[in-house]
């Protein structure tokens, strides 16, 4: 997940094969990092408290990020860091918090298969917001999208009740970074595509210390019970789900057509899922497959629902003007 909005430069004319190297290792970092980082959260949150895992990580991210842009020439204004404070409650405290404390008790690849309702939440906010219509196929999608939270939110209660809050939570997560996105090109976030991540991620990660604070995590924490597999999987977090995965994201969109690199929303549950199942023993039975259908499935519906609405405006347009 990322909150960066470069503006591409169109495809590099660039040739041979080490941009193809750079291509196929900057696809690599946001299909399998990003996919990986809810294991590696997993992890973490195993001994680490949640709220101060997601601070910890988002500081130091964030810090190196902001330092990045510094270098290079940008500096904030009162407007960015009043911005950033909105998009840093819903993208980091709320929707991080949540998918951060709701690990501790949901899989890992579930909570990356619920994650991916985004554009579900997107869709419908968007809608409500008065910002896009809903075309049949995005309708179909939503439908689908439906069925396969319930088809996995089902079978998790049938075997596990206390599930509850850790599910609600997860949608809760996606529904707020979805409140963020709808909400985000409102507001006066910085142009530069660094320090536009950079700050709501300082903001975001002050605020997840403040309330790891406030519930008394830095008193539960026990510091030297911390196990080994947090410790990297914090670290993994900050380097490769953060940095490099950023860079090679804003890279990439600068590289490639803006829709061929969002199809990293489709390979991300994927890979928790797989991985998941590989390394933390999760069940990988036909429900959850599934259920992974259904949603990756309203993605792609939703997502061709909204080209075609896109494609239809210019053209309503056009024959409202000539009935005018």
């Amino acid at each position: 997940m990322i909150i960066s909005r470069p503006h591409p430069r169109g495809p590099a004319t660039g040739n041979g094969r080490g941009y193809a190297v750079k291509l196929a290792l900057a696809f690599a970092a946001i299909y399998l990092v990003w996919g990986s980082t809810y294991l590696a959260i997993c992890y973490s949150v195993e001994t680490i408290p949640p709220l101060l895992t997601a601070g910890v990580r988002f500081s130091i991210a964030g810090t190196i990020l902001f330092a990045w842009a510094w270098a290079r020439g940008f500096r904030p204004k009162r407007e960015h860091w009043l911005a950033g404070a909105i998009v840093g409650a819903l993208f980091f405290l709320v929707s991080h918090g949540m998918l951060y404390w709701a690990e501790q008790t949901v899989a890992s690849g579930l909570a990356a298969l619920l994650i991916a309702t985004e554009p579900m939440f997107i869709l419908v906010l968007g809608w409500l917001a008065g910002q896009q219509k809903i075309s049949r196929l995005s309708a179909l999608g939503l439908g689908l999208g439906v069925l396969g939270v319930g088809l996995l939110t089902g079978a998790e209660l049938a075997m596990k009740s206390s599930s509850l809050l850790g599910l609600a939570a997860v949608l809760l997560a996606s529904m707020s970074w979805a409140a963020g996105v709808v909400i985000s090109p409102r507001l006066r976030l910085p142009e530069d595509a660094l320090a536009r991540t950079a700050i709501p991620l300082l903001c975001g990660a002050v605020m997840l210390l403040i309330a790891a604070g406030v519930s008394g995590e830095f008193q539960r924490a026990q510091w030297s019970a911390i196990s080994l597999r947090s410790i990297l999987g914090l670290g993994y977090l900050i380097v490769f789900g953060s940095v490099v995965a950023f860079t090679a994201y804003t890279w990439l969109l600068q590289q490639c057509p803006p829709t061929l690199v969002a199809t990293h929303t489709y390979a991300n549950p994927v890979v928790a899922v797989l991985l998941g199942w590989l390394f933390a023993s999760e069940p990988l039975t036909a429900r959850v497959v599934l259920a992974s259908l259904a949603i990756l499935g309203a993605i792609v519906l939703i997502r061709r629902g909204e080209c075609t609405v896109a494609a239809m405006a210019p053209v309503v347009a056009s024959r409202t003007a000539e009935v005018g």
